[in-house]
């Protein structure tokens, strides 16, 4: 076989190889640190903001409509929505361990490629911080002069008095956020993986 018909063959000879991962347009950088970081100051600052509050802290509410939605301070030694109480420390590893993994995923490995997902997981990375930095117990709270790792929740739902959601924050608002544009984008629009592979 002569060395043109080999190169024909084989498109990548000659010590070429074709890369494995699409390049990642620098835009991406932004499109995920930006909902990242915005998203991570309006938790801590608003958390902040409600226990600051020396009417809030003995369990009362303000009401916004009464008897459906206020403002409640609680702290969740749990995961989102109060599951799991009392794994804190294992919630906080597996936080450090998927906001260390995103930035890799998207960046090192290609999925920045995808707008809606990098902006996405921008935003769940801003509720993996905002309550990964509660449960290393950086916000300072204290129950009867001890530090206690736990989220700081405050948003509170309710149905007239028969169905209450468990209390949340503006971390867990963006985790649902991202994790439902995540899952909408694999269910409505699969053909974007399709190309991102093939690219």
């Amino acid at each position: 076989m002569s060395n043109e018909a080999g190169k024909a063959a084989n498109p990548y000879a000659g010590g070429h190889t074709k890369s494995a991962t699409a390049p990642v347009p620098k835009s991406r950088i932004a499109l995920f640190v930006v909902p990242a970081v915005l998203g991570l100051v309006a938790d801590l600052v608003s958390k902040w903001w409600m226990f600051s509050q020396a009417e809030l802290r003995n369990g009362n509410i303000w009401w916004v409509i009464s008897d459906y939605a206020g403002f409640q301070l609680s702290l969740n030694e749990g995961a989102l929505f109060g599951m799991g109480q009392g794994y804190v420390w294992v919630f906080a590893a597996f936080g450090i361990l998927a906001a260390v993994a995103l930035p890799i995923w998207l960046f090192r490995f290609g999925a920045a490629s995808d707008a809606l997902l990098t902006f996405a997981l921008g935003c769940v990375m801003a509720g993996i911080l905002g309550n990964l930095y509660d449960r290393l117990g950086l916000h300072g709270e204290q129950i009867h002069g001890e530090s206690i790792k736990a989220v700081r929740d405050w948003i509170l739902l309710q149905w007239g008095a028969e169905y209450r959601w468990p209390n949340f924050n503006i971390a867990d608002t963006l985790l649902v956020v991202g994790a439902a544009i995540v899952f909408y984008r694999s269910l409505f629009m699969p053909d974007k993986d399709a190309k991102t592979q093939t690219s």
